[in-house]
């Protein structure tokens, strides 16, 4: 299963200082609303990194990392 389009140019790119959770993430790029809705969409199988699917919240995201949300989109991760 792949959630990324076929356009690759539809990636956003995401700054962050530091490491960031994968739930954190989620709410910081606007994906997710709520801590519980991140849970969600992650314990629901809504969320790759890096091609694969993930399934720890607390999985800490690091500088050019590409996660991918079904129908919400595509960001890379990137360090300021």
């Amino acid at each position: 299963m792949n959630f990324l389009s076929d356009n690759i140019d539809n990636i956003s790119e995401i700054y962050i200082d530091g490491e960031i959770k994968l739930d954190q993430f989620l709410k910081w790029c606007r994906v997710a609303s709520t801590g519980g809705h991140s849970k969600h969409m992650i314990h629901n199988n809504m969320v790759q990194v890096n091609g694969e699917l993930e399934n720890r919240r607390s999985r800490k995201l690091k500088s050019g990392d590409l996660v991918e949300v079904e129908n919400m989109g595509s960001f890379r991760v990137l360090t300021r």
